[in-house]
């Protein structure tokens, strides 16, 4: 039974993936619409698991809370308490949720059957996300999702679709593209779910060996060990011109020799405005670094920062005037040496109090003074650098503590471009362990280079050819620069598993006196938000011209073409970076 593309995409399961089509008739036009956001609550379990996505990942994860108490056999929940979806199993001859509750600090595991009834609304997410993760995982089948724009990425220019300034919401509705090949080709075709065409699903009365088999780097990454190395070709490339990327432009062949984990450092560039470029620097980087002074905000950031390795000498840049006679005031250009956090007694309105304090040595013209700085103290501090040492990037990592200023003092020469070289100076932020394949060209094995899984979006086909060398050539050193959302999904990835470090003291706000200046803040708590208002996205898309070219030729000549379904993803990816262009504009809702 035919039914329009959109329907079908819709109703698509994509584990169910690859389906056979058949074009059975349309209009090679797009279709523009407008979308409503629907408020209403999910009145059952089964529902959502039918709508929401619920995967092994944390996108996978949802939260929901019941308006009233739930009661099962072993515990109550009560109205409000959030309950995360973990995953959909068949428990005991029934499908069942399992579930996990958060009360009083401890963690409550329970089953919640698809026959639950009830209403269930979502709970908040303060989490930051892609427009790529959003519509693959936040958006649940046949409803929109409200978002707000996070301010770290608003980065305006004349071709963003939204006014400048803007801070609205937004209500996104997704626009599906589906990759496809095409009986007896090698290329693939992008169709837009909203393209006005009508479909058959013939999978089951169709051999689908005609069809090439279209794999991701995911795909490929989930292969055994012991399956590499092995010959493939890309089907849908990238472009450009330096290696490895012109490597990876469509029809060319490569060797994929393993898959692993790999180590990178996150280094940003240090400079005052936002626009900084991001770097993941591999472990095999052979450049050496010379060290640059850290600024520190607070009293409290000298004491992270504080080692055993050597004292840590800096200077005030902020004044501070002391609300305790007891506690030191700081004038700008008071040099310090930080010794250790400790307690201290401070008298406040005739009472003796006891507070945490830093204890420092000021260092005078000919002599070094013991004070006192109180941990909530928000000042300004520079590091003071007596260490002339040319390190590698691994014996930062072994003997200092991240974050770490350096600038690169000797550039990696066994590299054609060092793009850190010009980098005035960077902050090593963090080691993260990302998964990679090494390839290399299928045609000239000369070298080898490392690609990201995660961060390249292209298509390969697997080739039945023998590999000629099965011990890897040489492997160059790529430093990988990224985009400013992909730096803040990378940290955020990495640290989703470690607790955040305990908050700097408050200023106790019985006091009067008030610092003489205030540390500027720090810009890194950005959250997306559930919000309340509404505003309405729909998405322009190009016409898909291939298959319209196609299926005009073939009908010619009494040929109905088939497709083959290999992947479903959305438009709207990639947004805020600019990689490729948003598919969906806004217009604010009055």
């Amino acid at each position: 039974m035919a039914s329009t593309l959109e329907k079908f995409i819709h109703s698509l399961d994509p584990r169910a993936l690859p389906r056979v089509l058949q074009i059975q008739s349309g209009i090679y036009f797009e279709g523009l619409y407008k979308i409503v956001a629907d408020k209403t609550p999910y009145v059952s379990v089964e529902e959502i698991t039918r709508k929401v996505v619920i995967g092994p990942t944390r996108f996978g994860h949802p939260c929901f809370y019941s308006p009233e108490d739930i009661k099962l056999a072993n515990l109550t929940i009560k109205q409000g308490e959030q309950i995360t979806f973990n995953s959909v199993e068949e428990i005991n001859g029934t499908m069942a949720v399992s579930c996990v509750m958060v009360r009083n600090n401890r963690s409550h595991s329970f089953i919640l059957p698809l026959s639950q009834e009830g209403k269930f609304y979502e709970c908040e997410d303060d989490q930051i996300y892609t427009l790529k993760e959003i519509a693959e995982w936040k958006i649940p089948k046949c409803r929109s999702r409200i978002v707000k724009l996070s301010s770290t990425l608003q980065m305006w220019n004349s071709s963003n679709p939204l006014p400048e300034n803007f801070d609205g919401y937004l209500v996104l509705m997704p626009v599906y593209e589906v990759q496809a090949v095409m009986k007896f080709r090698k290329d693939v075709v992008h169709i837009l779910s909203d393209l006005d065409v009508e479909v058959k699903d013939i999978t089951d009365c169709y051999d689908t060996s005609s069809f090439l088999q279209p794999l991701s780097l995911e795909d490929v990454f989930e292969r055994t060990s012991k399956e590499f190395p092995i010959v493939a070709e890309i089907m849908d490339g990238l472009l450009g011109s330096q290696k490895p990327y012109n490597l990876l432009h469509t029809g060319k062949e490569i060797v994929i020799y393993k898959k692993y984990q790999a180590t990178r450092v996150i280094a940003s560039e240090i400079r005052s405005d936002s626009s900084k470029r991001h770097f993941l620097i591999p472990m095999t980087y052979k450049g050496k670094f010379k060290r640059r002074p850290r600024e520190f905000p607070t009293a409290y950031d000298l004491e992270i920062a504080r080692s055993e390795r050597e004292q840590l000498h800096v200077v005030a840049t902020k004044a501070f005037d002391s609300p305790h006679t007891e506690l030191f005031s700081v004038s700008v250009g008071d040099q310090f040496l930080v010794q250790q956090c400790q307690t201290s007694e401070v008298l406040y309105e005739g009472r003796k109090k006891v507070i945490d304090v830093l204890a420092c040595e000021q260092i005078l013209s000919n002599a070094y003074k013991k004070v006192l700085l109180p941990m909530y103290m928000e000042g300004g501090f520079v590091e003071v650098i007596h260490d002339k040492k040319q390190y590698q990037l691994s014996e930062i990592c072994k003997e200092f503590r991240l974050p770490f200023n350096v600038k690169v003092s000797v550039r990696d020469l066994s590299m054609k471009e060092d793009v850190l070289a010009a980098v005035p100076g960077l902050q090593l932020e963090e080691e993260i362990t990302d998964s990679y394949l090494l390839i290399s060209s299928a045609s000239s094995p000369m070298e080898s280079w490392e690609i990201p899984v995660y961060r390249l979006n292209l298509l390969v086909h697997l080739l039945s050819k023998d590999v000629q060398t099965v011990v890897p050539p040489m492997t160059r050193t790529t430093v990988e620069e990224i985009s400013e959302e992909q730096y803040y999904m990378v940290r955020r990835y990495e640290n989703q598993t470690v607790l955040p470090p305990p908050r700097p003291p408050k200023k106790p706000a019985t006091f009067v006196q008030q610092p003489v200046f205030a540390a500027s803040e720090r810009d890194v708590s950005h959250v997306l938000q559930a919000p309340k208002d509404h505003m309405q996205v729909t998405a322009p898309q190009k016409l898909c011209e291939l298959v319209a070219t196609e299926h005009r030729r073939n009908e010619e000549s009494g040929w109905v073409p088939q497709i083959k379904v290999i992947q479903e993803k959305t438009v709207c990816t990639e947004a805020c970076s600019g990689l490729n262009k948003p598919f969906y504009y806004a217009s604010e809702e009055r």
